[in-house]
């Protein structure tokens, strides 16, 4: 069963940490693929940049706007798609991440 786990991050959290409470979210991420990876539930993950676009359809085509805004405090910084036994596993698999310390990791369920 797929789950997929978004990851946010608060910017200004996130450059409030000092080099070592990086250092260690990143170290998490290391340790958490290679587990993944020798259990076979690894599917992909992937860091996104903080750009986005944002569509709109508005009747007569889409309109396109940048974001995030500036405002903003939360961006989506990443996401993990793992294939695992159930939903209860891939809680236990977003606990893993260093930034489930920091705030919290949205865990969803890929539809067949």
């Amino acid at each position: 069963m797929k789950h997929l786990m978004l990851i946010p991050n608060n910017v200004e959290i996130w450059n409030a940490l000092s080099a070592s409470e990086i250092e260690a979210i990143m170290q998490a991420h290391t340790s958490l693929q290679q587990e993944l990876r020798a259990s076979g539930e690894f599917v992909e993950a992937h860091e996104l940049g903080e750009e986005a676009k944002f569509v709109r359809h508005n009747g007569a085509g889409y309109a396109v706007t940048d974001g995030p805004f500036i405002e903003t405090k939360e961006i989506v910084a990443g996401y993990y798609v793992v294939d695992c036994v159930d939903t209860a596993r891939a809680v236990e698999i977003a606990g893993k991440l260093g930034e489930a310390r920091l705030w919290p990791i949205e865990v969803r369920r890929i539809d067949p």
